[in-house]
């Protein structure tokens, strides 16, 4: 037996940032990064506190890839304040130090309920409505992938307001994550009718607003539907998990700080071919892997056909490199020029052996082994 629900509530459109006047917690702390923190964008989300008359404090020691250092200067922040609730403003790296904060304060102290609230500010990790954590063991170089119902957020705030001002790069990179999180729903081995679903929306609003939004951030609209989006495929994945990609994204954003959107979205091409065995065409329809027709399916909602199904899978291969080329993503690490070829090539076994442990591998379409892993990160040079 299967089951699905959404636990988080979600507010967006207009003015969604008013909710923070309603919310029934008269004491919060806001967690966020120095540069939020710093910024004009803090004052949209103080305003309707104020207007509240609610008492609130700052954290703002969030850091990109959180390490589990600065999650326990979080925790004792937690305790010493106590909170009622906690309101994360912030990427992927201000919602999942949140998430880890709140859970491992509560196992030391269970001195209340306390409601997470997260705002987003990226249009990319979906985490304001998922199960999902990643902190990072700064000394091991290693990103540990947490999962816990508690730490899905009880409310998420989806306002366009807090992402005009992302830079293109970062819509880039963020979008492409939208996209690879959509993707790798719909070929989970966990898969069901409803993150499906959820998934395909993504992906068809990230065909028709990702390059309006990377193009023109001033774009209200194409903003808030991939803000929507992004929120669309967290649910999904929250659902169906994730696969292969973010096993290997996770490994190289642990060694080279490589942004997680960007190793992604390098990786998907790799990834799809794999999944999908294309280069093996001499095969039969009979025998085409299972995620052949997911991928069809993904490449007719973009719009994108051919006359068979190996064919529709290197048109969606052909459209990921496309929108990498248009949206300045490397597609490959050489590419990039700041990794040199023998720091990487030592380390990809020890990546290899890493990927095939990640939690998201499990869930992947077609079983990996470590040789194939090898061999993926040897093409991503």
């Amino acid at each position: 037996m299967n089951s699905f629900d959404i636990k988080t509530k979600i507010y967006f459109g207009d003015q969604a940032l008013d909710r923070l006047a309603e919310i029934p917690y008269e004491k919060v702390l806001i967690i966020t990064d120095p540069f939020i923190a710093e910024s004009s964008m803090i004052q949209l989300v103080l305003d309707p506190l104020e207007k509240g008359h609610k008492q609130f404090e700052i954290f703002k020691d969030v850091v990109p890839d959180p390490p589990i250092e600065k999650i326990s200067v979080g925790v004792k922040k937690m305790l010493e304040y106590k909170p009622d609730a906690i309101v994360a403003v912030g990427g992927g790296s201000a919602i999942d130090s949140s998430k880890s904060i709140r859970e491992f304060a509560l196992r030391v102290e269970q001195y209340n309920e306390v409601a997470l609230i997260a705002i987003p500010t990226t249009s990319g990790t979906g985490s304001e409505v998922t199960s999902f954590a990643v902190v990072t063991d700064s000394v091991e170089k290693v990103k540990y992938p947490l999962v816990s119902r508690n730490m899905t957020p009880d409310e998420a705030i989806l306002d366009a307001e807090l992402v005009k001002s992302v830079p293109p790069a970062i819509t880039a990179d963020t979008g492409m994550d939208v996209f690879t999180h959509a993707l790798e729903a719909c070929v989970s081995t966990k898969r069901n009718d409803f993150s499906t679903a959820l998934a395909e929306k993504a992906i068809e609003i990230c065909g028709v607003f990702l390059l309006r939004a990377y193009l023109d951030g001033s774009d209200t609209h194409a903003r808030q539907k991939m803000h929507s989006a992004s929120c669309l495929a967290g649910l999904a994945f929250n659902s169906a998990s994730l696969g292969l990609n973010h096993g290997m994204a996770h490994q190289l954003g642990a060694r080279f700080h490589i942004p997680h959107g960007r190793a992604n979205a390098m990786l998907l091409p790799h990834i799809i071919e794999f999944n999908s065995d294309i280069n093996k065409h001499s095969k039969s329809k009979s025998e085409y892997l299972p995620a052949v027709k997911r991928y069809s399916t993904v490449a007719q909602i973009l719009g994108l056909s051919s006359y068979n199904k190996i064919m529709t899978v290197r048109s969606l291969v052909n459209w990921v490199q496309f929108m990498l080329k248009e949206m300045d993503i490397p597609l490959s690490i050489s590419q990039m020029g700041t990794i040199s070829k023998e720091e990487y090539f030592n380390v990809i076994d020890s990546m290899a052996d890493l990927a095939l442990e990640d939690a998201c591998t499990a869930t992947n379409p077609r079983v990996p082994k470590k040789e194939d892993i090898i061999a993926i990160y040897k093409n991503l040079w």
